[in-house]
């Protein structure tokens, strides 16, 4: 970084811009991801610079940044054009619910402000304990998360941990685990053995269409469809992994579960 603490900071991604203004430090951003909505005076506040996957780079340049904030391998092209333009840059990678957390201290730290984003990140820890607490001696439903429909994708990490907090259980925990999306594909055939008793959905961006999830062939023997428990839970609130997941998007799957 040019300085300490940074002055002039570039989010490539929702989560960092909201963890920045929860921390009093949004005077520092000059520059967004076209998807930041959070909260919702940034998008008259901050020019955007970025999409997801792409980002103008002689945009930011002119920014001056004294940090670049990212996330994720799908940003590596992105990072790397920028460090070869002499820009620091710091890459987040979180993929679970510890890793939203440790995100949140790690640009805490970053800023200068480490003793807010602690405080910061205990509320949300204590807060899921408490929900988690609350829930946990009834029964489990079982839970099928789709992030995208064709091909079908299930939940990634963060998600398939806040619906076990909220007293569920992912139906396919161990593709959870997997970062990258092509590795949580599943089959039709796969979603009817588990059976979910819900059925949530978040299609990255895309309107979800219930009708169709329900019309799809065989899907009438699983119980969340022949109960008409298919929820849509918006992208902003579940597939950001910070913040908005750990309150929001974590108060919808509750909603649903209840």
């Amino acid at each position: 970084m040019r300085r300490f603490p940074p002055e002039r900071i570039v989010c490539l991604t929702e989560e960092t811009v909201e963890t920045l203004y929860l921390l009093g430090a949004e005077d520092r951003i000059v520059g967004v991801s076209g998807y930041a909505v959070r909260p919702p005076r940034v998008r008259r506040e901050k020019p955007r610079v970025s999409a997801f996957t792409s980002a103008d780079i002689p945009k930011i340049l002119a920014l001056a940044p004294d940090l670049v904030l990212a996330f994720s391998d799908l940003q590596a092209d992105i990072v790397a054009d920028l460090a070869r333009a002499g820009v620091a840059v710091h890459l987040f990678n979180q993929r679970d619910v510890a890793g939203c957390l440790a995100m949140i201290r790690t640009l805490g730290a970053l800023v200068g402000l480490p003793e807010r984003a602690e405080a910061l990140a205990a509320g949300f820890a204590a807060r899921l304990a408490e929900a988690a607490a609350a829930v946990r001696d009834r029964p489990a439903p079982r839970v099928y998360f789709e992030e995208w429909d064709a091909p079908m994708i299930s939940g990634i990490g963060w998600v398939s941990d806040l619906i076990g907090l909220a007293g569920g259980r992912d139906v396919f925990p161990d593709l959870s685990r997997q970062p990258a999306a092509k590795d949580r594909i599943v089959t039709s055939g796969q979603v009817i053995e588990a059976a979910p008793d819900v059925i949530l959905a978040s299609w990255c961006g895309k309107r979800v269409n219930v009708a169709r999830i329900r019309a799809r062939p065989g899907w009438d023997a699983i119980p969340a469809v022949r109960d008409g428990r298919i929820h849509e839970i918006k992208s902003p609130l579940i597939l950001q992994p910070g913040p908005a997941a750990l309150t929001d998007g974590f108060d919808a799957i509750r909603a649903c579960l209840a």
